[in-house]
């Protein structure tokens, strides 16, 4: 069955100091219509799970082939991106889950990981940095599901994780694509600089 998308960008962007990560410029647009862009060129079905208002994030989204989901209570915890997430798509398909603050995400890195798991359909796949550190995204096969939908807090699916350690392969992806993740200002200003602006 063909693996289903979902991009968890329902946070509060809350050490951000009044600024939204999942709004600053990528590629000259927001991240998120940056990533948005990243998974539909996989040709994968897209979900994009949202704060309750929709607000900037889903405007963001204006004109792009993806679900929109609004999370009820997004303020409880990633696990409830998850399980709203998990809800909406169909029961019996894979999920690559992708954090919605992850700038160096290509739609060539989404790929590797969808093609480790169209050669291990049973194992969960995971995005790694070159130096072979785990990191995001993470593709969950169907039988997975029923755990990370029991989550609870912010936990994410890290317990899952290392429930089923086993079971985990890493795809390493290039450089810190997999492990570059941007939550302060501060943050979002090194990598810049790094970047050369």
């Amino acid at each position: 069955m063909t693996p289903e998308i979902l991009i968890l960008a329902a946070g509060a962007s809350s050490r951000m100091r009044g600024a939204d990560k999942l709004l600053e410029p990528v590629a000259g647009q927001p991240l998120i219509t940056h990533l948005a862009r990243q998974a539909l060129a996989t040709g994968c079905p897209v979900t994009v799970a949202l704060p309750p208002g929709g607000g900037a994030r889903e405007a963001a989204l204006h004109g792009l082939a993806v679900t929109r989901l609004r999370v009820p209570r997004p303020e409880e915890g990633m696990a409830e991106s998850l399980k709203a997430g998990l809800t909406s798509l169909p029961p019996k398909a894979p999920v690559l889950l992708l954090l919605g603050d992850m700038p160096e995400i290509t739609a060539a890195d989404l790929s590797l990981v969808l093609d480790a798991h169209a050669a291990a359909p049973d194992r969960i796949h995971r995005g790694a940095g070159a130096d072979g550190t785990p990191g995001h995204p993470v593709l969950f096969p169907a039988w997975a599901r029923a755990e990370l939908a029991d989550l609870a807090g912010d936990q994410g699916a890290k317990a899952v994780l290392a429930r089923h350690a086993a079971q985990v392969m890493l795809v390493p992806l290039p450089g810190d694509h997999a492990t570059t993740d941007l939550d302060t200002p501060e943050d979002w200003a090194r990598w810049r600089a790094a970047r050369g602006g």
